[in-house]
């Protein structure tokens, strides 16, 4: 059965309602070979982009039949595997009603691309299935890369510019995009779609994918060197944008998950299960070296906050709590979802991180978006050569150095045993590290704190009980207005930075 979950369903809808628009670069007839280069894929993107944006054509009649229950009555022949070798080979997706629009796929080998077509012949299916009624007029709408059995896949591109891996731990979960275009405002956003793609082997069997990316606002061309490896999927990017029109919010290397909810805003669950999400918090490594920490929230509005830097060093969306009983799902295992962290290459210049959150009632929605917005205005006929590399790993993107931010609560504020503040906050935040090590009350670890638009009081930092290498800093927050209240805090030893700096919002009561 073709691997059909929610996070193919979401990306699909996604290209599906902002109906995507590419151009299919023109394949040779009679499965006769083209040449093909990296440059000559950069040269035609460069040349697209002087031409007016072309929507595909209307989806096939009857396509709209292969749904969800006909997609997993489908199966791949495996005879049919592409790129096969000792690390895997290569599977596809047909079009379906969440994927309608069919992307074109070359194989290449050595400088040659020769078309890959689409076949009912490819694919086991029931006599009635929707998917053989289309006949020839199906298509492929993306592909996987199967792991070396060939009984599971490890990095999938399917819908739009979505792509995602099951990285160290076999598990699917957040997705990254090719780009973003207006996440989150302030206009509707756009959805641009890789249209081909170009794949081949490197020389050191790495699966390479070139891909064109087009939409009304943007021409692009991708590399991606992809490599599973024992610690995880590492993906090298490199990317040349252009772009057709101004882009009043331009996403870079943009990174799309799911929070719902988890220890620290209960109030939001109907679920029995004690925390639900695909990630847990934003991780940024700035270019002054500072490691922020921001927890991720499901809020009441949608909200957007930039976390501005120079020449970032990393960024990415962790699932940093590895526990399955904080989960307790015994089916899609919530503590085994990838996380995923960029490694910009070369420097990216001023900028700013910026986190999309918006609110959602399920587990269904991709809520989260995060990604690099350059600080100089995306105008018509700029240029871009970006590069980066993704890592999706079980384990922290960094070595071991300040203690990391484990747990955050929430609660009513005010001393216990005392009435409760109406109208504060209590905020919890424990950090745990080597770098806690043999501290004590007595060691000189104080709080680092910065308060906006609102005031801090019953501040509190200790040791916890029983736990070598783990502090509590406790703060009740109260606000100042109706708007948030944006909170820093951190601990230090005298003058040395003991921990990461955790960044988070109290909304008023």
């Amino acid at each position: 059965m073709i691997d059909t979950t929610r996070r193919d369903l979401i990306a699909a809808l996604g290209a599906v309602a902002a109906l995507p628009t590419g151009r299919l670069l023109a394949a040779t007839t009679g499965g006769e070979g083209q040449p093909f280069s990296w440059d000559t894929l950069k040269a035609h993107a460069a040349t697209l982009a002087r031409q007016p944006w072309k929507a595909p054509p209307p989806a096939a009649a009857g396509v709209d039949k292969v749904d969800y229950d006909a997609l997993n009555a489908i199966q791949y022949k495996p005879s049919a595997t592409q790129l096969t070798g000792p690390g895997g080979g290569v599977r596809f997706f047909p079009i379906t009603h969440f994927q309608p629009t069919p992307v074109a796929i070359f194989i290449v080998d050595g400088n040659v691309a020769r078309p890959f077509r689409y076949s009912p012949a490819l694919f086991d299916m029931p006599a009635a299935s929707p998917l053989a009624a289309l006949g020839p007029r199906g298509g492929l709408s993306g592909f996987r890369a199967m792991n070396a059995a060939g009984t599971s896949d490890w990095l999938a591109f399917a819908g739009a510019s979505y792509f995602r891996s099951s990285g160290a731990l076999d598990q699917y979960g957040l997705s990254a995009r090719g780009l973003a275009i207006d996440p989150g405002g302030p206009g509707a956003e756009e959805f641009p779609a890789f249209t081909s793609f170009w794949l081949g082997r490197g020389d050191d069997g790495a699966l390479l994918v070139d891909a064109l990316l087009e939409g009304p606002s943007v021409v692009g061309a991708y590399r991606f060197t992809n490599r599973k490896t024992a610690a995880g999927v590492i993906q090298d990017v490199e990317v040349s944008l252009h772009l057709r029109k101004d882009i009043a919010r331009l996403g870079i290397a943009p990174l799309t998950s799911m929070f719902w909810y988890d220890q620290a805003d209960r109030a939001r669950a109907t679920d029995w299960r004690p925390e639900i999400h695909d990630s847990d918090g934003l991780l940024i490594l700035n270019g002054k070296g500072e490691r922020l920490w921001r927890p991720l929230s499901n809020p009441a509005a949608a909200t957007a906050n930039s976390f501005a830097d120079r020449s970032p060093k990393g960024f990415g969306l962790l699932q940093r709590d590895r526990n399955h009983d904080h989960y307790q799902d015994d089916g899609v295992f919530y503590e085994k979802r990838p996380t995923l962290w960029v490694e910009p290459k070369g420097d990216w210049g001023a900028g700013a991180v910026t986190l999309v959150e918006l609110p959602t009632g399920d587990e269904t929605n991709d809520n989260i978006v995060a990604f690099w917005v350059p600080a100089a205005p995306a105008r018509a006929g700029m240029h871009y050569d970006i590069a980066y590399r993704l890592r999706w790993i079980a384990t922290e993107p960094l070595p071991q150095g300040p203690a990391r931010v484990v747990d955050v609560w929430r609660g009513a504020g005010g001393r216990p045993g005392q009435p409760v503040d109406p109208h504060a906050t209590k905020l919890v935040v424990d950090f745990a590290g080597d770098a806690l090590m043999g501290l004590g009350r007595s060691s000189g670890v104080v709080p680092d704190l910065t308060v906006a638009r609102g005031k801090a009081d019953n501040v509190a930092a200790y040791p916890v009980v029983g736990q070598a290498d783990r502090w509590r800093l406790m703060i009740d927050i109260t606000p100042a207005g109706s708007d948030p209240v944006d909170v820093r805090c951190a601990l230090r030893h005298g003058t040395t930075p003991v921990t990461e700096i955790c960044l988070t919002q109290i909304v008023g009561k």
